[in-house]
């Protein structure tokens, strides 16, 4: 068996969607999984390690198959694309795009829309150098990405506020919210009105040039406007067509839409969250919206390897529940098992003992034992060394057996003393512990600054403003915030012109027709 040559992957079509992609679907916003799948948040950067050093073994006769049907299929692509599997490797919270944004054309070999390198000069090749994604969403979105936008208003979270952004020019009272501006750096926004007839004209012809399209609309709608994956794939047979939903594409509850906090109760999350005598509490983020963009995120990837094999697409069927029944993890696995019913235990563990978080003088700090002899060192810092023999104590069995007793008896210690106190007695020790932090302290931590988290860009509009930057470090390929969430349609005429090679009269009549 040979390895095959790195097949090339041109474009990425995401999120022609209105819910969110995180994988919220509703019929009537936008989709937060190009979050997931492109920022990071969403499977994840390591995989797309990974893969970099993946090669897929086929024989000679497949190769020389292969070859051909690339030619042909891939025939409008040109060379856009450096023909290295570095090309199909997708980076999803939510989400998918987001992970794309901050790892595809960011290097000196990156394209620009016209095949021409796009990178500032210096800039390593990210990982998905040449990818290029339509992201069709209203609510969330991300490789190089062409961000798909209602003419009327825009991506709904330019206006989910507030916090927004200060304008730099005080006469301008338009502003962008934060929370579009965390998930849209290095994008490029197109308005399009998808139901008209020149508007899905124009997907269509985008459809074709691309090798990755997600959406998350409630199933059946899309086929209703004539973008289904029945018909698109019929325009791109090599057309990777990724829905996202709230309930998947069958079932009783595959048209009833989705959203983070809906299923987050549903498929046991909320039950097992908070406070033991406490009433069931949400994750403090989107969290199902997240893991979804990171499961859509590897079905991509997988499906790109697939793809490589046979050159041939295919339809990816991701939700919300799903992702998050099946990440209910050790949760699942006790009750499936041994028919254990979950609780909710607030920072507790159910099987280890103390692992939780326990109040300070003056604060909170968050100590775990995970095994007899982390615990006598717990002991020793807290100076409570006769626990350790005391048989009800003794072992990790032992402990959680007497978690109440065990857990008052170090709450009453550790009140004697401030968090810095103890923090500074624990440094060292072998024992895991951590303060509670608040948000501006999470971004003054010593290694978040350390690992260059935040970065700064320059808005059009809001001036100077800080982003969190990528989750993960390549050796080789450095992704990069490249440019700043763009302005709604800033790009419109670029794209139509660059991309799709529409003259000047084209792109007036399509205005005319209040088509884009």
């Amino acid at each position: 068996m040979q390895a095959a040559h790195p097949g090339r992957i041109s474009s990425v079509l995401a999120l022609v969607s209105r819910a969110s992609f995180s994988t919220t679907t509703t019929s009537s916003s936008s989709s937060s999984f190009s979050s997931s799948f492109l920022h990071g948040r969403s499977i994840r950067h390591a995989v797309a390690s990974r893969m970099q050093r993946l090669v897929v073994p086929v024989s000679s006769q497949q190769q020389r198959a292969f070859s051909a049907q690339n030619q042909s299929c891939d025939k409008h692509h040109s060379n856009r694309l450096g023909g290295n599997i570095n090309g199909d490797v997708l980076s999803s919270n939510s989400t998918i795009n987001s992970h794309l944004s901050g790892t595809t054309h960011q290097g000196k070999d990156t394209k620009d829309l016209n095949g021409q390198s796009a990178s500032k000069p210096g800039l390593e090749a990210g990982p998905l150098d040449g990818v290029r994604v339509l992201d069709l969403t209203r609510v969330l979105g991300g490789a190089e990405i062409i961000k798909i936008e209602n003419p009327k208003g825009g991506d709904d979270t330019r206006a989910w506020g507030p916090p927004f952004a200060k304008n730099i020019d005080p006469s301008n009272p338009s502003h962008e919210s934060a929370y579009f501006l965390g998930v849209n750096r290095n994008k490029k926004s197109i308005t399009v009105n998808i139901r008209s007839p020149e508007g899905r004209q124009l997907i269509h012809d985008l459809v074709k040039k691309v090798d990755v399209l997600v959406e998350n609309y409630v199933p059946g709608k899309l086929e209703k406007m004539g973008l289904g994956y029945e018909e698109l794939s019929k325009l791109n047979p090599r057309l990777i067509y990724t829905s996202i939903t709230g309930y998947g594409q069958t079932g009783p509850y595959r048209t009833k839409p989705g959203y983070d906090v809906m299923i987050e109760a549903e498929a046991g999350l909320m039950y097992i969250t908070g406070e033991e005598d406490g009433t069931p509490v949400k994750v403090g983020v989107a969290v199902t919206d997240l893991t979804t963009g990171l499961y859509a995120h590897g079905a991509v990837m997988a499906a790109l390897l697939a793809r490589h094999r046979t050159g041939r697409g295919q339809h990816i069927d991701c939700s919300l529940l799903d992702s998050q029944v099946v990440t209910l993890a050790n949760i699942a696995s006790s009750y499936l098992i041994a028919g254990q019913e979950a609780k909710r235990m607030g920072t507790s563990h159910p099987s280890i003992v103390p692992y939780q978080v326990l109040p300070t003088s003056d604060s909170h700090i968050m100590i775990g034992a995970g095994n007899d002899g982390q615990f006598r060192i717990l002991c020793s810092v807290l100076g409570l060394e006769s626990l350790c023999e005391t048989p009800a104590y003794k072992t990790n069995k032992d402990r959680v057996r007497n978690r109440k007793e065990l857990i008052a008896i170090l709450t009453e210690r550790l009140k004697t003393k401030p968090n810095a106190e103890w923090l500074k007695a624990l440094e060292g020790r072998g024992i895991p512990f951590a303060p509670i932090n608040n948000i501006a302290q999470t971004f003054e931590h010593p290694q978040v600054i350390a690992r260059g988290l935040v970065q700064e860009v320059e808005h059009p509009m809001a001036g100077k403003i800080k982003l969190t930057g990528p989750a993960v470090k390549y050796s080789e390929t450095k992704p990069s915030i490249r440019s700043p969430p763009p302005l709604l349609g800033q790009h419109t005429d670029e794209i139509l012109r660059d991309v799709l090679g529409y003259d000047e009269r084209k792109i007036s009549h399509l205005k005319e027709a209040k088509a884009v």
